[in-house]
């Protein structure tokens, strides 16, 4: 099994159900103690007992899976309490026990039970638009509905899934983290795996080849545009963070305008406080008003970039900087 179909959970259980084999989402609602899955992570269960997914590594699936049938069975949904106990925990590479709570739902049928067709589709087109979506299910009424950011900010940044006071149920579907990082340099070579490793999907983008070679950065996806065109083509939206590393100017501020114009939730610049001091007379001078920006456009820029840990060297460098990322992602 690999990643990429690991996170397809949706989408698979969409695909089952219209394929006529029928399909039921499993998803951890609440967790106690040593839980193996957090809350939000879902199972999908074909009618033939086929599953992608897992909400417990492996310790209740089986449970889960005859639920999910009896689900399918009669069209409606339940919710599941399992305690994990020490010796299972340990099996699943845990110190110990603990409490999970699964919501089991039946995709599609006639009963007002199951979870929409309709609404299962919109969550995996949001997906593949890379456009944030929630569910909220209420676990004693079944009244369903589908949230954007703005109704549950802090649950959408925080990427938490959760119940609220009044016994709803909210799942979100944010599009996966992307990190836009300008210049191939050797900050980058260590950079770019860290993020990989953080879950997000890095691209380098470097107009000079020498530098962005896939000799230096195996494995990698490189671009050799200008930034400022190369990000227009890859897209900055709110699951995006840049950061510039080349210290050049007429590499860095193309990239560094294009994030200001954007939703990209961060924006970091390499470079000393004397650097990035002459880094925001040139942006002024560059034209904020002509790009549509004002002068408080530049307060979004985190110069130098990186926590302040006392880092050395490039991977020390690399890691502040992640940090830092990561800080901006949670915190706001």
């Amino acid at each position: 099994m690999s990643d990429a179909q690991h996170d397809r959970i949706p989408e698979i259980a969409l695909d089952w159900h219209r394929d006529g084999r029928g399909a039921a989402l499993a998803t951890v609602i609440q967790t106690w103690g040593s839980a193996p899955r957090p809350a939000g992570s879902q199972l999908a269960i074909s009618g033939a007992g086929e599953i992608m997914g897992s909400v417990s590594g492996g310790c209740v699936e089986g449970a889960v899976v005859v639920e999910a049938q009896d689900a399918l069975g009669d069209g409606a949904p339940r919710v599941l309490e399992f305690g994990v106990a020490d010796e299972e925990a340990f099996a699943v590479g845990l110190a110990c026990g603990g409490t999970i709570r699964v919501l089991v739902e039946p995709v599609g049928g006639d009963s007002g039970g199951a979870m929409p067709e309709d609404m299962l589709a919109a969550i995996v087109d949001a997906r593949a638009e890379r456009r944030a979506l929630g569910y909220g299910v209420h676990i004693e009424t079944w009244d369903r509905r589908l949230l954007t950011p703005e109704d549950a900010p802090d649950r959408f940044r925080a990427d938490r899934a959760g119940m609220e006071e009044g016994g709803e149920f909210i799942t979100l579907f944010n599009p996966p983290l992307r990190m836009i990082v300008v210049g191939a340099v050797h900050i980058a070579q260590a950079l770019l795996p860290m993020a990989r490793l953080a879950g997000y999907d890095p691209v380098l983008i470097d107009p000079r080849e020498a530098f962005g070679s896939a000799a230096r950065f195996p494995g990698e996806r490189i671009l050799h545009d200008w930034p400022d065109e190369a990000m227009a083509a890859v897209g900055l939206d709110a699951r995006t963070a840049v950061v510039t590393l080349t210290h050049d100017p007429k590499i860095d501020d193309p990239a560094i305008m294009a994030a200001l114009g954007s939703a990209a939730f961060y924006l970091g610049c390499l470079g000393s406080t004397r650097t990035h001091a002459k880094r925001l007379d040139r942006l002024r001078a560059a034209g904020l008003r002509a790009a549509g920006l004002d002068a408080a456009a530049l307060a979004r820029i985190h110069a130098p970039v990186g926590l302040d840990i006392g880092a050395r060297s490039p991977a020390e460098i690399a890691v502040a900087v992640l940090a830092e990322i990561t800080q901006a992602l949670r915190r706001g």
